[in-house]
């Protein structure tokens, strides 16, 4: 192989609309796709010789941790950074995620994946940063499951993956719910368990999951959100009674 050919959809502006361009850049041995767009951005040039804007792109940590080089690479929904070009065919054809509103090129806003996030308040709360002494202890058991779940990178694939998260529906996503599980299990993170489940019985919540169960399967981290989802779909219904007694 001499040359790496890529086809990327391109789009200048949120409401502009898209085009394709296609590019050749020299093979090296052991590239993923993220230093292939470097090596397009250090020469804007299509494959037709005509110069170009560089491609916009979104990274950081380069191995799979952050979530935020998430494309769509010959058809299926992934991190770049982690995409090697050996193991591509050719052309290799990159799209932004398709159930997110584009920035540009292939960047995208995942705004609506951070706001469900606070809507289900994803976080443990502390009443300041003096020290408490030991907290309480998880079990083994418990630790093991946690971790798991403690591994989500809000990277988007479940989103992308999902027949229900798109831009007419207000579902939140299975990553969402994974994060309530996880906090919910934590020790502290349980006093606020009734106001997670809140968040997860309102509008775009549990209730609009219809278990296509692809977000486990195209979760690069094989986090198992199915367990996730129908362990809380027995919490909010256990929880809704309660409230109905009370």
């Amino acid at each position: 192989m001499d040359e790496i050919r890529l086809k990327i959809k391109r789009q200048d502006s949120p409401d502009s609309l898209p085009y394709w361009e296609e590019f050749a850049i020299p093979y090296r041995p052991k590239m993923n796709v993220i230093m292939a767009l470097q090596a397009i951005q250090d020469n804007p040039v299509t494959s037709e010789g005509l110069p170009t804007t560089p491609v916009v792109w979104e990274c950081s940590c380069l191995e799979e941790v952050c979530g935020s080089c998430t494309m769509i690479i010959n058809g299926g929904v992934r991190q770049s950074c982690s995409a090697l070009i050996d193991q591509l065919d050719s052309p290799i054809v990159l799209e932004p995620m398709s159930k997110f509103p584009v920035v540009r090129d292939l960047r995208v806003d995942r705004t609506k994946m951070f706001d469900a996030l606070k809507k289900i308040g994803a976080w443990v709360t502390i009443d300041g940063y003096h020290d408490l002494g030991p907290g309480p202890r998880m079990e083994a058991a418990d630790q093991q499951k946690a971790y798991h779940f403690s591994r989500c990178m809000v990277c988007g694939c479940c989103c992308e993956a999902c027949p229900q998260f798109n831009d007419r529906s207000p579902f939140m996503g299975a990553f969402a719910i994974g994060q309530a599980f996880l906090f919910n299990m934590h020790p502290i993170g349980k006093i606020e368990k009734g106001h997670r489940l809140d968040g997860l019985m309102g509008v775009g919540g549990i209730a609009d999951c219809g278990n296509a169960q692809n977000c486990e399967k195209m979760c690069p981290k094989n986090i198992p959100l199915t367990e996730a989802i129908a362990r809380m779909g027995w919490d909010t219904t256990v929880h809704t009674i309660k409230k109905f007694l009370r």
